[in-house]
């Protein structure tokens, strides 16, 4: 195995532990051991646990930039859907990627990552709003609708939409969550 090899043999394992298990506690030589190196070559690749998690993060969270890349820009609710489709159909990199606890202090510098992704959403939104209602202050806004649409995400990853409301339906409470966060009617306005 390659330098590079190795350090991306231990990123890809820890993948697909996490994805396989559905938790973020793995460890080092469990990784390692997938990986099929040396129970010490994770500490040569990566400080501290906390590095690697986060590489493990940032891997995840560049695949949630290109996946919100790939649904239209200009309409926020196909944003809002590629966003809660992410989390559902990877819903323990999800989980990882806002686990602060776990990557703090990483030295990783996820924020380069995410923070784009949220001013993306405010960009939208000023300009949704541009000609329509100059007072709406898009940052809030975006805050507003991303708390929705997260918390969306979390209960229907869960499992807990489903017990609390079984039967809803998670497009039509995206749109909803969309149409009340930008203020308009629920009844046929367009959110784009």
């Amino acid at each position: 195995m390659t330098v590079s090899g190795t350090r991306e043999a231990l990123v890809a394992a820890g993948i697909e532990l996490l994805e396989e298990t559905g938790s973020t506690d793995i460890g080092l030589r469990e990784i390692a051991r997938r990986a099929g190196v040396s129970h010490g070559a994770p500490r040569r690749w990566f400080p501290t646990h906390k590095t690697l998690l986060a590489t493990i993060a940032d891997d995840g969270l560049r695949d949630l930039a290109r996946a919100l890349g790939e649904a239209d820009g200009t309409d926020i609710t196909a944003v809002a859907s590629a966003y809660v489709e992410f989390a559902r159909a990877r819903p323990a990199m999800f989980t990882l990627i806002f686990r602060h606890d776990l990557l703090e202090g990483s030295g990783m510098g996820l924020r380069t990552v995410s923070k784009p992704l949220f001013d993306g959403l405010v960009a939208s939104i000023g300009t949704a709003h541009r000609d329509r209602d100059r007072d709406r202050d898009p940052i809030t806004t975006a805050t507003a609708l991303w708390a929705g649409i997260h918390g969306i995400a979390v209960l229907s990853t869960t499992g807990a939409l489903q017990l609390a409301a079984p039967g809803t339906d998670v497009n039509e409470l995206i749109r909803r969550v969309v149409r009340d966060a930008l203020g308009q009617s629920t009844r046929g306005r367009s959110t784009g």
